[in-house]
């Protein structure tokens, strides 16, 4: 299957990567509007055959492709979905969905009105070590009660995050709640949050924050946050920690998860055995976004990912945005 690249920075590149290591999957054209970068990013990996272009609506017109693949900055997200699915080609793009809800139900609308996939990489949905976690959550640990994750990471980036309005929530929470969303099985029904930066802080906008979540059935889901946090450092996917009516399992540092089951019923702390789900290999990362949207393209199953799901994490971001503003608590349908 054809591919049209858009996007030469530095994720670009590693998507590039991706596509040419799939076996089914030809990079037909690679797009970057600055003049000459998708040239020398196709010189750089050395990938004869693929045609540069500066122009989406050019490479569309004349690559001959099968669907599209959108690595470009949030914002542009909207422009590029809308031109490739109105040209009858899938997307696979990037997270966060889009800038703005208004954006992101355009762009849910125009995959309806093409018929055509529209998929957005949540690549750490693609964690052997997530996924090993969500299988004892869910099946496992009895009734879920709460659901913690902490982020805690001091990221020296420079560029355009360290003048960000909120750092933390636009450009990475979107991770951790989707994981939240997958890990539960469950939708967010109402936040209240709060948006800080330490006076320390490196960043211009907001790089901590604090959120808690009530989802369905009554599951509350408490986000803790920092990218500026200095020292032990919890790992990139966050450290996790989901307790129910049958026990407790952790998920820290993207070791295998571990935990503690009742035993027993009587005693003031109940008899308690300890437990270690089992960790199945998996397509992990990108390559996992990647596997899943070529299968569904080819008659598999609705992917991870999907607008129509994807747009629910979306709405958790701006949920946090919206009650951190007014110091309330929104409900997630009010924004999404």
């Amino acid at each position: 299957m054809r591919a049209i690249l858009v996007g030469a920075g530095g994720m670009g590149q590693t998507w590039a990567r991706n596509l040419a290591d799939h076996p089914s999957v030809e990079l037909a054209a690679w797009v970057d509007v600055r003049p000459g970068a998708a040239a020398a990013a196709i010189e750089s990996h050395r990938l004869g055959g693929v045609t540069p272009y500066d122009s989406v609506e050019k490479a569309l017109a004349e690559a001959g492709a099968d669907f599209l693949v959108d690595v470009t900055p949030p914002e542009v997200h909207h422009d590029v979905t809308l031109a490739a699915l109105a040209a009858g080609l899938p997307v696979l793009g990037e997270k966060p969905m889009a800038a703005n809800m208004s954006q992101a139900r355009a762009m849910v609308a125009a995959s309806e009105r093409a018929d055509k996939l529209y998929m957005v990489s949540q690549s750490r949905r693609y964690n052997a070590q997530l996924q090993a976690f969500r299988r004892y959550v869910q099946s496992d640990l009895g009734e879920l009660g709460m659901l913690n994750a902490d982020f805690y990471i001091g990221a020296h980036f420079g560029g355009f995050r360290d003048t960000m309005e909120s750092p933390l929530i636009l450009d990475m929470a979107i991770h951790t709640f989707d994981q939240a969303r997958f890990v539960a099985g469950r939708d967010a029904v109402s936040v209240y949050a709060e948006e800080f930066n330490p006076r320390w802080s490196w960043y211009s906008g907001d790089a901590s924050a604090s959120a808690l979540f009530e989802m369905e059935d009554g599951v509350r889901f408490n986000y803790r946050g920092s990218w500026c946090a200095e020292g032990c450092h919890t790992s990139w996917d966050a450290d996790w920690r989901a307790v129910g009516s049958r026990g407790t399992i952790k998920w820290e540092q993207n070791g295998a998860p571990t935990g503690e089951r009742v035993a027993g019923d009587t005693g003031f702390f109940r008899a308690l055995e300890p437990v270690s789900p089992t960790v199945d290999p998996i397509e992990e990362g990108i390559a996992g976004s990647l596997a899943e949207f070529i299968a569904a393209l080819n008659g598999g199953p609705t992917p991870n990912g999907e607008c129509h799901d994807n747009i629910r994490s979306l709405a958790m971001v701006f949920a946090v945005k919206a009650s951190a503003a007014t110091g309330t608590r929104v409900r997630i349908s009010d924004v999404g």
